[in-house]
């Protein structure tokens, strides 16, 4: 099940007390102090892990709590360091406090860690107070409480190619068919109801990742159909592939609604950079692929592509474009 928002508590350790002890030494008549200080707490930090791809975790286990310090003791002896707590994130997660909306960290590449609540610093021992005035202090310092906070986490896929376009555009195949990417496929609409990423091998030792989103209609950004939840998947892309059903009857009005939907999502995802393809091909005549694969606009960066991914017409082309448009 994929989840992208997840809600959770986090609190480091406190830190442990320092000690108050004196030397009690055969040899040593006069003794001093010798109270160790107390160990820092437990941290609690957050890692980019490229092998997740979903927040479930979080829907059951919402509270994450690090250890204590360990208390000072006698002779010197300083109290244990509590283990540090490690919590992994699919890559793309987006850790805000929820109190202030502020961006804690965003995890965007693989292994990259940060602490998100810091363990509190241990007391020191009262062989810290000694002084040629008072050379018998006996006090300590108490160990400090370590951070908590309440984190909200977002998750934003990280893909080279977005794909967007209507209910049963031929998305989910399209991506089955040019990756290891298992979609649910269906004749009916809204067979997607998850983002789905899939790794594309491309010629020998190169890769892309796409990413696709479930169907768009018209006046989703009020609510219809699936919405525009979804969308924050393709933000964080570097093209988007704007796909419409070459056997539409209205494929022109199609790609329009689709830019206007973007749009009204985010000014700043209509001005990223857009292919327009047309799937299923082999649903239409050559003389419907020539009007098709003539049609100009502005907001695209290459001329339009036809491709069928059932029968695999184009589907060399459509790469070599996906890779060319990421690399320019």
């Amino acid at each position: 099940m994929f989840l992208d928002h997840a809600e959770i508590y986090v609190s480091a350790g406190r830190g442990g007390n320092g000690a108050v002890a004196f030397r009690r030494e055969k040899y040593v008549p006069k003794g001093g102090p010798a109270g160790g200080n107390g160990g820092e707490g437990g941290s609690v930090w957050v890692v980019a892990n490229e092998n997740l791809n979903t927040l479930l975790d979080f829907r059951y286990k919402k509270k994450y709590h690090a250890d204590n310090g360990g208390e000072g003791g006698t002779s010197l002896k300083d109290g244990r360091k509590a283990d540090d707590i490690i919590i992994q994130l699919p890559v793309g997660t987006i850790v805000r406090d929820s109190g202030t909306d502020e961006v804690i960290v965003d995890l965007t590449q693989h292994g990259m860690k940060y602490c998100i609540a810091r363990g509190g610093k241990g007391g020191k021992g009262n062989s810290n107070f000694a002084t040629p005035t008072n050379q018998a202090p006996r006090y300590a310092e108490p160990g400090r409480p370590g951070e908590e906070r309440h984190v909200s986490l977002e998750l934003k896929l990280i893909a080279d190619i977005g794909l967007v376009g209507f209910p049963n555009a031929g998305k989910s195949t399209l991506i089955s068919t040019i990756s290891a990417a298992r979609p649910k496929i269906a004749d009916y609409p809204f067979t997607t109801l998850e983002p789905n990423l899939g790794i594309v091998r491309f010629k020998e030792f190169a890769s892309l990742t796409v990413a696709d989103i479930p169907g768009i209609i018209e006046g989703a950004s009020e609510g219809k159909g699936l919405g525009l939840q979804f969308l924050r998947h393709i933000e964080r892309t570097k093209v988007l592939c704007v796909m419409v059903d070459a056997s539409s009857e209205t494929p022109k009005e199609d790609f329009k609604v689709l830019l206007r939907e973007l749009k009204t999502y985010s000014e700043e995802l209509s001005k990223k950079k857009m292919l327009l393809a047309f799937s299923k091909s082999d649903l239409i005549d050559d003389s419907t692929k020539k009007k098709l694969s003539k049609i100009t606009s502005k907001k695209f960066i290459h001329t339009p592509i036809v491709f069928s991914a059932a029968t695999g017409e184009n589907i060399p082309g459509l790469l070599e474009l996906f890779w060319d448009s990421v690399h320019d």
